[in-house]
């Protein structure tokens, strides 16, 4: 596998330790959650693959979802918060044409996508780099394609302030915050000692951020025991995933994603990572592993949106990157068949989750 050397920049160390100590329990919680599996999987969920049931409980362990959502000691998730940062995300009136908001480029209706090949900013620029979704963001930092940011908050701030983006600025954000009696009474009861900042801004959109989850898909309805829940090439499909088609070596855990940073041979002068990390060569066209979640829902796909269909995609690694010197390790021909690529496919879209309807707030004046 592609070793991600400093991948998170200054604070690689805090996050490292961290992700460290959570991997020592996660070696014991997977053991118990194979034995788990294991009793509810019955042989026929194992027979279509050719394998017993005590090995697929083994497989599929790593992808158990978590129980809770992680909340940060510095910005502790509170229904206040929450509550205010979702008519925050919403809101045109941080941008500096009043025209667009975080949710124009993040819609829940597009899996917090926007449907486009590559991002549209204020006035109408077009920006270089594909909208990365933000479900299940709680536990993905790094952040952005290049993984310029250590944390949620820090994601938040930038595209407020991006000419490209945004093009807010803080005098804007403050004035917003500060005259508009909804949030200027509500800021001030959540951060009574400074509370017109636009740290503060950012520290409501990342509450409410943490709280956008993706539901239960098909395949986690399979693992705990519903051995109809997905189609048999969706079974075999999960069997190429972690085998043959090599997929699991960077779309790993319950969200599908090591959060890592790899170069899949696409073609462009983007280099990605390489421009937080300019001293790895490793990190050339390196670009962070985005989550399967929802995958149905998000095209187009990679970080310049430029394959259409998830079976492009699967056509893209089983034969249609370019070689280079950074090339990731783990992306090589697969000889795959027609068939192995259409049962990818299908246990693709059984990762795809019904979630609930997102109400769009009605903003205060």
């Amino acid at each position: 596998m592609t070793k991600n050397i400093d991948r998170k920049g200054p604070s690689f160390h805090r996050h490292s330790l961290r992700k460290l100590a959570w991997g020592g329990a996660a070696l014991v919680a997977t053991g118990i959650c194979a034995m788990a599996v294991a009793q509810t999987l019955p042989e026929s969920a194992a027979s279509i693959l050719g394998m017993d049931a005590a090995s697929l409980a083994r497989m599929t362990a790593s992808y158990q979802r978590t129980a809770s959502i992680p909340s940060p000691q510095d910005n502790p998730t509170t229904e206040a918060k929450v509550n205010l940062g979702k008519k925050l995300f919403f809101d045109p009136r941080l941008s500096g044409s009043g025209a667009i908001s975080c949710a124009s480029c993040h819609n829940p209706s597009f899996g917090w996508q926007d449907a486009l090949p590559t991002a549209v900013g204020d006035h109408g620029g077009v920006l270089g780099r594909h909208t990365p979704t933000i479900l299940n963001t709680a536990w993905a930092e790094p952040l952005f394609w290049d993984g310029r940011a250590d944390t949620l908050e820090q994601q938040a701030t930038g595209p407020m302030l991006a000419n490209a983006e945004m093009a807010g600025s803080k005098d804007k954000v403050v004035a917003t915050i500060s005259t508009v009696p909804e949030y200027r009474d509500g800021m001030a009861k959540l951060f009574p000692k400074d509370p017109y900042t636009i740290e503060n801004v950012a520290k409501l959109l990342a509450a409410y951020e943490r709280t956008i989850v993706s539901g239960e898909a098909p395949f986690d309805r399979w693992i705990k025991g519903d051995v109809n829940a997905i189609s048999d090439g969706a079974k075999r499909g999960f069997m190429l995933f972690n085998t043959k088609g090599n997929c699991a070596s960077c779309h790993s855990s319950w969200r599908f994603t090591d959060d890592g940073f790899h170069d899949i041979g696409l073609p462009g002068s983007d280099i990605g990572r390489a421009k937080i990390m300019s001293t790895l060569p490793i990190f050339d066209h390196a670009f962070k592993t985005p989550t399967l979640r929802n995958i149905a829902e998000r095209a187009p796909y990679m970080h310049d949106g430029s394959v259409k269909t998830l079976e492009a995609v699967v056509d893209h690694y089983d034969h249609g990157f370019i070689q280079r010197a950074s090339l990731s390790d783990q992306v090589k021909p697969l000889h795959l068949t027609a068939q192995d690529r259409a049962d990818l496919v299908e246990f693709m879209k059984a990762l795809t989750s019904k979630d609930s309807a997102v109400s769009v707030p009605v903003l205060p004046r």
